[in-house]
Formats: C-alpha cells, sequence, structure tokens
C-alpha cells in the first residue's frame, strides 16, 4: 500500500454523510472489552459448568484458539485490512476499512475495530470453528482466539498513545511505527511479531 500522505493531526476526519455510518466509524478503546468480556466470561461458565471440562481440556483449547489468533492477526492484517482492488468501489472500500488508520494514524476513535464489523466477524469465526472442532471445544478455543483479539486491540491503541519504559514494549512500538511511517508493505504482526520474521516481512533494524 503505497502512501502519500500521513497526517500527524490526532482529530477524527468524517467519513459518511450520513450521521448514522460516521457513528458507526467510530469507536472508544474500551468499547470491545465491554463487548466481548462478557462472552469470555459465558464461554468459561459454558466448559467448567455446563460441559464439565477438565481444566488441563480447557487450558489446552484455550491456548490453541490463542495461537490460532496469532496467525489470523497476521494473515488480515496484511492480506485483507491492506487488500487494495484496482477499482474506485475498492479503493473507497480499502479506505474505510484501513486505509483512514495510516492516513490518520493517531486519530484515536479509529484504533481498534468498532463492532459493527467486529461482531460479525466474530460470529463468523465462531461458526467455522465449531464446525471444523470437536463437540463443545470451541468454548475454550473461541475463548482463547477472542482474548488474543481483545489482546490485539488494547495493544494497537497503546502503540499509538502510550509512551513506554519497557525495552520490549519500546521495541513493539518501533515496530509497529515502522510499518506507519518508513515501510507499510512490512510489519504486519501488531500485537505478535514473530510472524513477520517467518513470513519475511519483518523490518531490518539497527
Amino acid at each position: 500500500m503505497k502512501k502519500n500522505f500521513v497526517s500527524n493531526s490526532s482529530s477524527s476526519i468524517r467519513m459518511f454523510k450520513n450521521d448514522f455510518l460516521e457513528s458507526l466509524s467510530k469507536v472508544k478503546y474500551y468499547v470491545p472489552l465491554i463487548v466481548y468480556v462478557p462472552v469470555i466470561s459465558f464461554l468459561f461458565y459454558k466448559s467448567f459448568w455446563e460441559v464439565g471440562m477438565s481444566p488441563a481440556s480447557f487450558v489446552g483449547w484455550f491456548l490453541s484458539g490463542l495461537a490460532i489468533w496469532t496467525i489470523t492477526e497476521y494473515i488480515l492484517h496484511r492480506y485483507v485490512f491492506h487488500f487494495e482492488p484496482d477499482a474506485e468501489w475498492g479503493k473507497k472500500i480499502h479506505f474505510i476499512f484501513h486505509g483512514v488508520h495510516h492516513d490518520y494514524p493517531n486519530d484515536a476513535n479509529r484504533l481498534v475495530m468498532p463492532p459493527s464489523a467486529s461482531i460479525p466477524m466474530a460470529l463468523g469465526f465462531y461458526f467455522l470453528f465449531d464446525w471444523l472442532l470437536p463437540e463443545t471445544s470451541v468454548y475454550p478455543f473461541f475463548s482463547g482466539f477472542i482474548l488474543g483479539y481483545l489482546f490485539y486491540d488494547m495493544v494497537h491503541y497503546a502503540l499509538h498513545h502510550a509512551n513506554f519504559k519497557s525495552p520490549f514494549w519500546k521495541r513493539l512500538k518501533q515496530h509497529h511505527m515502522l510499518h506507519h511511517y518508513s515501510d507499510s508493505t512490512k510489519g504486519y504482526g501488531v500485537s505478535w511479531t514473530f510472524w513477520d520474521k517467518i513470513f519475511q516481512s519483518n523490518f531490518e533494524k539497527k
């Protein structure tokens, strides 16, 4: 994705003429927590109290879901969010979903995924995993998957708005800022960067 313009302004530009659509495009960073922490709690309840799953089995499926999120995050960012069709309508859709974030990376209202987009996507993944996985294992698996998504959203917000002291978080922030300000064809990992090393999309940091 070639960039010709990056704003350092923290203001939100208007994307839609319709006020309702415009409201759906903005979200405070804590909204995903309000939406999905109860979902994770419900999946815990289903796993332990309704299914009677053993702690070892739960942890195994939970960690599997978390691991699958890490590669999902990378694939979505690289091949979906950064896919820009040549058609004019495709460019507009790309701008709505991700281009606006690259043009206005400091807009605090467009740093986490709005529920209008994340809920349909989450439902799609849930039904996919429910179809693929053994019966009832989707509960701990999907709770790990959703926790990974929440971690991604919160980390993404922090990388743009927090000042870190820890060397680990400083390196993670540098990785993401290079993606924004140096080369947007590299550094697709946000909360997990090791897939960039595996798929050779990492930066040569000096």
